[in-house]
């Protein structure tokens, strides 16, 4: 299985990008890929903005890729429940795509291409502050499937 994650605009704290890098780094079970789209560089009214960044972000999503939206109103689970979801999907599926949204969220049409949406809390984190920590929960859910001594449970 490959693991792609698309997310919108650099990262601008060179603190979150080195532990977004660290623990996707660390993950050996399989390829994963980071994506970043850019930012639109024309400010629109919030749904245009939308619209625009499902644009770009559907330019990397093929068809039979299986994409999940993080957003707060998706499942929730615990990071061993994630990991068994993971472990469970990895051998049907080809390529999974995690996306994370820009500031206000996606589009409808972003939401329709979707398979699944997925909650790491029902708080409300940046979208630059949100990459480490499911990086982290990433990183976490593959050490639980290894049996890697990361976890503690």
């Amino acid at each position: 299985m490959k693991i792609t994650i698309i997310w919108i605009g650099k990262t601008v704290v060179d603190e979150i990008e080195t532990l977004t890098s660290d623990y996707i780094k660390r993950i050996k079970r399989c390829s994963i890929t980071v994506k970043t789209i850019p930012n639109p560089k024309k400010k629109y009214p919030v749904d245009i903005q939308k619209i625009e960044e499902c644009k770009e972000i559907l330019k990397h999503i093929r068809s039979d890729d299986y994409v999940i939206l993080l957003d707060e109103k998706g499942k929730s689970f615990t990071s061993l429940e994630f990991s068994a979801w993971i472990d469970k999907h990895q051998m049907n599926i080809k390529n999974m795509v995690f996306v994370i949204g820009g500031a206000y969220g996606f589009s409808a049409e972003m939401y329709d291409r979707a398979n699944q949406k997925l909650s790491l809390s029902k708080m409300t984190f940046s979208h630059q502050i949100i990459r480490v920590i499911f990086a982290e929960q990433l990183y976490r859910a593959f050490s639980i499937i290894d049996n890697l001594p990361y976890h503690h449970e």
